[in-house]
């Protein structure tokens, strides 16, 4: 019981740092290699992308996507979606998809001068599921080791944490207050049961137990 109770506890841990490792912002330093738009047929991972743009038609079988292409300071290569979210989730309020595409484009640079600049998305990158990260916005960087603190995140995650703790703490004074009682007076009950129980069965053998020794 005690080992369900933990993997129980750890799912909804797994459940609550993936869900916020993919909704809060992330910051890349990346160089823009290419910009280009697609044609996407959506599948089972339909979930992943978002909605069309704000102002077109809704569709769930296919549209055309823009992306952007970028490259690390380590040479390891990224590839970005770039879709409005509008007034769903994530609350980004994204309705520029257009004009980040064109920011980007303008971007573009080689590795012999190369532009380094700050992408900032959520979203994971999963080559098995064809998942990208959508950005969200782009600006130049002072340089490939630009340090950035995500002050969002830290709020957010504080406040998140403050949040739970409140109602851990009060769900605790509930729980001492109203159900351990209860409980408590159950036990109690299932133990003066069980041994009056016992007590029966007792008298009951040693009755039996006359018998036994008369015949």
């Amino acid at each position: 019981m005690v080992y369900l109770k933990w993997a129980f506890r750890a799912v909804i841990a797994l459940l609550i740092i993936g869900f916020f490792h993919y909704t809060l912002p992330q910051h890349d330093i990346a160089r823009v290699t290419d910009t280009y738009e697609k044609r996407i047929d959506f599948g089972e991972n339909s979930l992943f992308w978002a909605s069309s743009d704000v102002g077109n038609a809704e569709t769930t079988v296919n549209r055309d996507v823009f992306f952007i292409q970028a490259k690390y300071p380590n040479g390891d290569v990224m590839v970005y979606r770039n879709e409005d979210t509008g007034w769903g989730w994530p609350p980004y309020f994204k309705f520029d998809t257009s004009n980040l595409q064109a920011e980007a484009a303008d971007l573009k640079s080689s590795a012999d001068a190369p532009q380094w600049v700050v992408i900032k998305h959520y979203g994971w990158r999963n080559e098995f599921l064809s998942i990208f990260p959508n950005a969200v916005s782009v600006r130049p960087a002072t340089g490939p080791e630009e340090q950035i603190i995500p002050w969002l995140n830290i709020v957010i995650l504080t406040i998140f944490a403050a949040i739970f703790w409140a109602i851990y703490v009060r769900w605790r004074r509930f729980r001492a207050a109203r159900i351990d009682p209860v409980l408590e007076e159950i036990e109690d009950g299932y133990d003066a049961a069980s041994d009056a129980l016992a007590d029966r069965r007792g008298r009951v053998s040693r009755w039996l137990g006359t018998w036994r020794s008369k015949k």
